[in-house]
């Protein structure tokens, strides 16, 4: 078994130690926001840039690894090139190491601006590679999965023993028939916009443990960058308060995607994120790798709330019998084409 690239696990930071990349990366997976739309990053020295590295599958000790990287950033800058005609400043080009590029982004220098542009050119390709990839190989989705699952099992495993705040801790894989319930209830009847085929949900005692956690992921398990943007609900964290008056908008500043089937005392924290899994995890041994990209990529929902937010969700209107009976109607109305179905034209 091929064993992931995972940052060594440290003790959970506390809310008042919580960095400046830290509050970044917490408000990202709150809002939903995308990466692209950022003009500064906020990494402090190479060995937070090291570890975000190795969050997207990438060994800052690998040469052939780093080779990689720098090839993603010569084939951002020749892009940048040929669509846009920009001259990047040779530094940022080639001249650097690209490592340092996140380095470059987080300052104040004259090339900052110009690290952030192919960074998030970077970024897309990088992406873009590894769906390619995947599609290159006969991988059942049981396998990738299965890969999945054990990656984000070793990461909680690691947090519950550096004392990360965990009551309870769950992953689901939806069933097919639950695929099908949902797409014909859904306007959309697209198999790739069910983003929750694979789910894990995680329980903090209290409500001020809710930050830490999304933190603690952030830096051990989930490439901020890879939030899915537009697919984060927030129902339960006031970002100005608990992340300080530098914390851009609010939970209530921007519209929430609305779940009809939830009921109205239902709240909970969600995101999805396209979690990179190292290719050579689900090869058969000896298999080589495609060029393209040493990652590929998989769509991971999380979601995160306290124990008693927890326990009323589990009750009354809230409950997940509730939501499928709700659900369930909805199907009926649209299969018989019932008058009262809403999402009939007018």
């Amino acid at each position: 078994m091929v064993a992931t690239v995972i940052p060594r696990v440290a003790r959970p930071p506390a809310a008042d130690e919580l960095t400046l990349a830290d509050r970044d990366f917490v408000r990202l997976m709150l809002r939903g926001d995308s990466v692209i739309d950022w003009h500064r990053l906020s990494f402090a020295d190479h060995a937070e840039v090291d570890r975000f590295l190795r969050l997207n599958e990438f060994d800052p000790e690998s040469d052939s690894e780093m080779e990689r990287f720098e090839d993603i950033r010569a084939d951002a800058v020749d892009y940048l090139a040929r669509a846009f005609a920009m001259a990047i400043p040779d530094e940022v080009a080639a001249d650097l190491p690209a490592r340092d590029l996140f380095l470059v982004a987080s300052s104040t220098g004259p090339h900052q601006k110009w690290a952030c542009v192919v960074l998030k050119v970077m970024h897309i390709i990088h992406h873009i590679n590894g769906r390619q990839a995947l599609l290159k190989v006969s991988v059942s989705d049981e396998i990738i999965f299965r890969e999945i699952e054990m990656k984000v099992l070793q990461v909680v495993e690691q947090l519950r023993a550096a004392g990360a705040p965990l009551t309870e801790f769950e992953w689901s894989r939806k069933p097919r028939d639950s695929q099908i319930t949902k797409l014909l209830a859904k306007k959309s009847t697209l198999a790739a916009s069910i983003y929750d085929k694979l789910r894990f949900r995680l329980i903090v005692p209290q409500y001020a443990d809710i930050v830490p956690m999304l933190a603690t992921l952030a830096r051990q398990l989930i490439p901020f960058n890879y939030i899915v943007p537009g697919e984060s609900v927030n129902q339960l964290v006031e970002l100005r308060d608990v992340l300080g008056p530098d914390a851009t908008g609010s939970a209530a500043a921007r519209e929430i995607p609305f779940n009809e089937f939830s009921g109205p005392e239902y709240r909970i924290i969600n995101f999805v994120a396209d979690l990179p899994l190292r290719l050579e995890r689900l090869l058969p041994k000896g298999e080589s790798l495609p060029e393209l990209s040493h990652v590929v990529f998989v769509l991971t929902e999380f979601q995160v709330c306290d124990k008693q937010t927890s326990i009323r969700n589990e009750s009354g209107a809230s409950s997940h019998e509730a939501y499928k009976a709700r659900q369930h109607e909805r199907v009926r109305m649209r299969l018989f084409r019932d008058k009262d179905d809403p999402l009939l034209p007018d």
